[in-house]
């Protein structure tokens, strides 16, 4: 272990001034080994000053290179040298600079990510609405001769209409939870009968899409503590992925197990997958890739973004994996009751 060289300099400094005063109290007046103490003091002395100026040099560099990651420099860092009191400054210094350095990052990709994700939304938004407002227009001008023209236009409109007021309630739904103002009401739910609810739902579009359902939940009440709507939007915003993008395989399937203080849910397709490149992308707002989902149209690419904010506002989470043409995977999990969110009431909500 090194030893401070300033405060082994003290040391001897304080040795040489205790022999001093020994040898003037002792009536030892030796000039020539009070010659020897005398100098040895002041050359410890001048140690001592030389180690406080490099010190306070050396702290002087700690500080404007400091300053300088401050003002945005954040690839400087500073190099550690033999003093091990300053080296803990300097070593703490270096993981503030670092993580100044991931901060500007982060912020970067946030910035992109935003500017992409109004670009992308004012697109989703005009399209439909130009669409509307051109058979609106259609309409009025009398385009429509028969009553049978009309009515098929009447319900393009109607069908346009709704996606485009879905596309502004997820818009609306994602600044509330970026906000934290989506205020959830915790019940006790049996997690397995949520999920078998939700799949009823999209028997027909399974039917529709030629998919096998592949369903292995518990038959034992699997007990969660969540906001029953919270929970439904995000296993129909992940059943809905499956099934329009595994819809070039053949199964789609629904496993739920119990781990270590939790409940993994893993809903999976074996379609077109999506590339190792892309796998890191899929959470984020707007996401499509056309080539390895098979995303052909619709959708607002919110989905998954919402279910994975919903996820960890229940004190879960929601990851995914792919092997392109085998099998795509994504596992949400959420907490067993006491370790999550507390219900508002007792006993298991019958759902």
């Amino acid at each position: 272990m090194k030893r401070d060289p300033v405060k082994l300099l003290g040391m001897i400094h304080l040795l040489l001034l205790a022999a001093l005063a020994w040898m003037t109290a002792a009536g030892t007046p030796d000039g020539m080994a009070g010659g020897v103490l005398f100098a040895a003091l002041f050359a410890s002395a001048a140690g001592l000053l030389a180690s406080r100026f490099r010190y306070t040099a050396r702290l002087r560099d700690v500080n404007r290179q400091l300053a300088r990651a401050l003002r945005g420099n954040v690839n400087t860092r500073i190099l550690a040298k033999d003093d091990p009191a300053l080296n803990e400054v300097i070593f703490s210094v270096n993981e503030l600079i670092g993580e100044l350095d991931k901060l500007q990052i982060n912020t970067i990709k946030t910035e992109a990510g935003r500017k992409r994700f109004l670009s992308n939304i004012s697109h989703d938004i005009r399209t439909p609405l130009t669409s509307i407002i051109g058979y609106i227009d259609a309409l009025k001008d009398g385009v429509a001769a028969s009553e049978e023209q009309r009515g098929q236009y009447l319900d393009v409109l109607a069908r346009k209409s709704a996606a485009l007021k879905k596309l502004i309630d997820e818009v609306f739904l994602l600044a509330k939870l970026d906000a934290d103002e989506v205020r959830l009401e915790p019940a006790r739910l049996d997690l397995a009968e949520t999920v078998r609810e939700a799949v009823i739902e999209f028997l027909p579009e399974l039917h529709k899409a030629e998919l096998e359902l592949v369903l292995e939940l518990p038959e034992e009440a699997c007990p969660v503590v969540a906001d029953r709507v919270s929970l439904l939007r995000m296993l129909n915003n992940l059943i809905q992925n499956a099934v329009k993008h595994g819809a070039d395989g053949n199964k789609l399937g629904l496993d739920l197990s119990r781990g270590t203080g939790e409940y993994r849910l893993t809903i999976w397709d074996n379609g077109a997958g999506i590339p190792a490149e892309e796998l890191g992308l899929v959470f984020d707002r707007m996401y499509r890739t056309d080539a390895s989902r098979s995303r052909t149209g619709g959708g607002s690419g919110l989905g998954l973004a919402i279910a994975k904010a919903l996820a960890e506002k229940h004190g879960g989470t929601l990851e995914a994996d792919s092997d392109p043409g085998v099998r795509t995977a994504f596992y949400l999990t959420l907490p067993e009751p006491g370790k999550g969110l507390r219900p508002a009431g007792d006993g298991l909500r019958n759902n």
